[in-house]
Parts: structure tokens; sequence; C-alpha cells
């Protein structure tokens, strides 16, 4: 039975669908290819990219630069590390000119901490050629002698800072900020070590004084102070104050480990200490040659001819040697000693007290002909 108007003959659809589908085909075909051309210019194209930074220098300015800044070099800092801060003040203009220069220079290993003033928009190599130099640092150098007191040492950093007298006092009357090691009781006296210290730019007065009692922390932990206090049978702070009696009263380095003997014997004996240099402390003497009547009937604490036992904290700051000589006391029976010269230092000790008597008397026969007694 025959349909009019609908076609029966498939052929013609058959021949549509191949048509297109062969379409389809070279559609696919190009856009492959054309994914694979991108691709490989892509890879040319960073290839070229790796070549171009491999072999053209890294961003640099020319020039020693202008202007004036503060950088400062970290502990542990690499040159990257240091090529980066430079960036982020324009002091080069890449990491990667200074991390090539400093490649190329064996005496950047050498670099040290602390602050070097730069100039903005240096080249690599000017940067570098003044970071190698340690000369070019920006730093003060203060130097504390052994035996200044609290007030002495407070004299000296107003003299060789830019900060007062006030603002360190400041700072000790809450001793606590600097970091005083618990058996200092709260008291800095003894405790800012004598040194010198390189002060940076940035410091204040409470970063210095901590600087000094960080130092005197570094010195105890060499020898071991807490522990060996201990096998004495005695406290850290009796120690750091027997310490301070023995920078005091020892002029060589034979006489320190005896004198801290002659402290530890009368101690144990016991006896008054009779110390001048602790009633020159009380009455605020700075050192000198014996003391008077008035001197020694003052009432204070430290006046060791009045009162039994050490005074209540040292009298000034100990060096390591005076330390050790506070934690290793010669051996010997000493109970007293005398400074018979005290141009030359000659110090002689004595068990016995009429020994001590003809010692005192060539003392007296110094003093007699001397202009310094």
């Amino acid at each position: 039975m025959t349909h009019l108007g609908i076609d029966l003959d498939p052929e013609p659809q058959h021949r549509t669908r191949h048509r297109r589908s062969n379409r389809f085909g070279c559609l696919a075909v190009l856009v492959a290819m054309a994914v694979l051309a991108a691709g490989a210019w892509f890879v040319v194209d960073t290839g070229m990219s790796a070549l171009r930074d491999r072999f053209d220098p890294a961003p640099d300015y020319s020039g020693t630069g202008t202007g004036s800044v503060l950088v400062e070099v970290q502990e542990g800092d690499s040159a990257t590390d240091i090529g980066a801060t430079l960036v982020e003040n324009d002091v080069v203009k890449s990491v990667e000119a200074f991390t090539d220069a400093a490649q190329a220079e064996p005496a950047s290993a050498g670099i040290q901490v602390g602050f070097y003033e730069m100039r903005e928009q240096m080249s690599a190599a000017s940067a570098l050629d003044l970071l190698v130099d340690p000369q070019n640092m920006v730093q003060s150098a203060v130097t504390l002698r052994e035996g200044l007191t609290v007030d002495q040492v407070v004299e000296v950093l107003a003299k060789e800072t830019d900060f007062s007298a006030r603002q360190f006092r400041k700072v000790l009357a809450r001793p606590r900020s600097i970091g005083l090691p618990s058996y200092a009781q709260g008291e800095p006296e003894g405790y800012l070590f004598p040194a010198t210290y390189q002060v940076p730019p940035n410091a204040t007065p409470e970063s210095i004084l901590t600087m000094m009692v960080d130092r005197f922390e570094q010195a105890a932990e060499s020898l071991d102070l807490t522990a060996a206090a201990r096998d004495l049978g005695v406290s850290p702070h009796d120690v750091v104050t027997v310490a301070s009696l023995v920078q005091a009263e020892a002029r060589f380095d034979e006489d320190f480990p005896k004198v801290s003997r002659v402290i530890y014997n009368r101690l144990e004996e016991p006896m008054a200490l009779q110390f001048d240099s602790t009633v020159h402390y009380a009455v605020g003497r700075d050192g000198g040659v014996g003391t008077s009547d008035t001197d020694r009937g003052v009432d204070s604490p430290y006046n060791t001819y009045k009162y039994p036992g050490l005074p209540p904290t040292p009298i000034m700051a100990p060096g390591e040697q005076a330390l050790e000589a506070a934690l290793e006391p010669a051996d010997g029976p000493w109970l007293y000693f005398v400074t018979t010269n005290p141009d030359d230092g000659t110090t002689k000790f004595a068990e016995t007290y009429d020994e001590h008597l003809k010692n005192k008397r060539e003392f007296d026969e110094w003093c007699s002909s001397s202009p310094n007694c």
C-alpha cells in the first residue's frame, strides 16, 4: 500500500549523516592540531624565557646610590635574606642581583650581624662592598671595666651613649625588666657585667642594661655558678657578693683565690670581715687607702667592721676572674691580708694576728712616707 508524501527510500538520510560525520571529523583534527601548536608554542616560549632568565643579568641599579637608609643584618640571615631586606629598603633592585654578586665574592660569607648605613638604589656590587667591610657597621663601643658600682656604670653610659643618667636610673628603678637572675633578689648591683659592648643605633636604656645582665648570665653559665655555689654550701648571690669583695681587694692574679679563701675562712670562724672596701661603699667613697674611725663607725649593713657576715649585696661588678676565684678559693689557713705597698700592689697574707700586725707595720711605713696615703 502506497503512503503518499512519505519517502520510503533511506538512502538520502544516510548520505546526510555521513557528510556531517566527515565535517565533524575534520573539525576535531583542526582543533587537535591547534592545541598541539599552542602547546608547542608554550613549551618553546617557556624554554626561551628560562634561557633569557638564565643568561640575562638580573635587574640591577647602577652606581653607588644616593641618600641614606639604615639596614640590619640579623643573626642567621642568608644572602637571600639580606637581599630581600635590601630590596625592601630600595637599596638594590632585585634579590637575584645581590645573590649573584654574593656568589661571586667569597668575602660575602663573612658579613657580620649588625646595622649598616646604606644608600638607596645602589648597584648590588656596591651594596656588597659596603656590607663585607665591618668598619661600615653603625655602632658605638662602650667599655665598662671591672669593679664599677651601678652608679658608676650609669655615669659611663650617660657619657658614652645618647641617653641620660636619669633614663638609665628610671629603668633600674624596675630592675626586673632587665632580666636579673632570681637570686639577685631584685638588686642590680654586681650584675651589670664588665665588658666592651657594641651598642646598636636602635638601642634603648633598657636594652643596653639587659645586654649587660645577659653577659653576666653567660659568664655564670660558663662557670656553672649555681651548681658550683651549691657544692660550696652557699647561695649564688653569696658567690657574686664574695666575688665583688675579691674584685675590690685583689690586685694580682695570684691574689684573687687567696683573698677569696680569707673571706670564706673568716666567715667560717666566724669573724667580722672588716674590709675597708665595704666601708667605702657604705659612705659613698670611690676606693682609696684605708678608712677613718668615723668611716668605720657608720651604721650601715655594708660596714663589715660593725656587722658580721657578708654585706647584703655585692659592692661592685666582679669580672669573670673574680667570680672564678669566689667559686674556687685557694687552699690555705689565712685569716688576714694587707696590701703592704699600695703603689705596687704587694699584698701579704697571714694566719695569725701577730703575723698580720707585722705585715701591717710595713703598710704603716709606706703610708708615713707616701703622699698617696
